[in-house]
């Protein structure tokens, strides 16, 4: 009699795991699923993303925001939009920003650009190398007097890149932080984005401009089909138990 109690106790506390073991089965299941289901819904904005973008870039080019806009500008709504803007170049101002292209190593020369009501936007003219980085190396590129300058429009970059943060003082640039280069160069009321400038040609050939990179990684299929994958494995696994718990004398 005994001996049948406590058999009976075994077998009851090996259900109890049993039982526990394929909740926590069912709850990573979920939990797998949902991750699923959210790069599934990840796939859908990075393609809406992609299309507007590419409206965008390829849309004719419209007035860059005015100042009384510039609390709208968001990366959303602009961001690659294809603007156009007049003024000045204040060349004497320029700063170099380090940037790594399909040309080579090199900079970014970015340029403050005066307009007509006193405002500035900050334009990335484009890429020089770095053996062209002495401004006296390339006279014939500094345009002077009042020119239009049609790019896309992009938001600063605070702070620097992954791997460098910018260093204002030593005059180091890794990424185009608007607002610090402009308290650098003494820049007042300068618009909160930049514009890169499209590849139209510049006297001497430097800067080179429309080198900016539109691509979007877009591996939220092959992740929802993994999420997805993991979870029929334990769904499969979970099925194997209940299966084996029914064949069990």
């Amino acid at each position: 009699m005994s001996e049948a109690h406590s058999e009976k106790s075994e077998r009851r506390r090996y259900q109890v795991k049993r039982a526990i073991f394929a909740a926590c089965l069912i709850l990573l299941a979920a939990a797998l699923a949902a991750l699923g289901t959210w790069q599934v819904e990840r796939l859908a904005w990075k393609r809406d993303l992609i299309a507007r973008v590419d409206q965008r870039v390829h849309a004719a080019p419209m007035p860059a925001p005015a100042r009384a806009d510039w609390d709208k500008v968001n990366a959303t709504d602009d961001e690659y939009r294809r603007v156009t803007a007049v003024g000045t170049l204040a060349n004497d101002k320029e700063t170099l920003v380090y940037a790594s292209t399909a040309l080579g190593p090199g900079y970014w020369v970015m340029a403050p650009l005066t307009l007509a009501d006193g405002t500035s936007i900050l334009v990335n003219r484009g890429f020089v190398p770095t053996d062209r980085r002495d401004p006296a190396s390339r006279r014939e590129g500094e345009l002077s007097g009042p020119i239009e300058i049609t790019g896309l429009l992009r938001m600063t970059e605070p702070t620097g890149s992954l791997l460098q943060s910018n260093d204002a003082a030593a005059d180091r640039w890794y990424s185009r932080d608007v607002a610090a280069i402009a308290e650098k160069r003494g820049v007042n009321t300068v618009a909160p984005y930049f514009i890169d400038a499209d590849a139209t040609a510049n006297p001497g050939g430097l800067p080179v401009g429309g080198l900016t990179v539109v691509a979007f990684p877009n591996n939220h299929l092959v992740y929802a089909i993994t999420w997805y994958g993991l979870t029929a494995m334990v769904l499969a696994l979970l099925v194997f138990i209940f299966c084996n718990e029914r064949a069990s004398p």
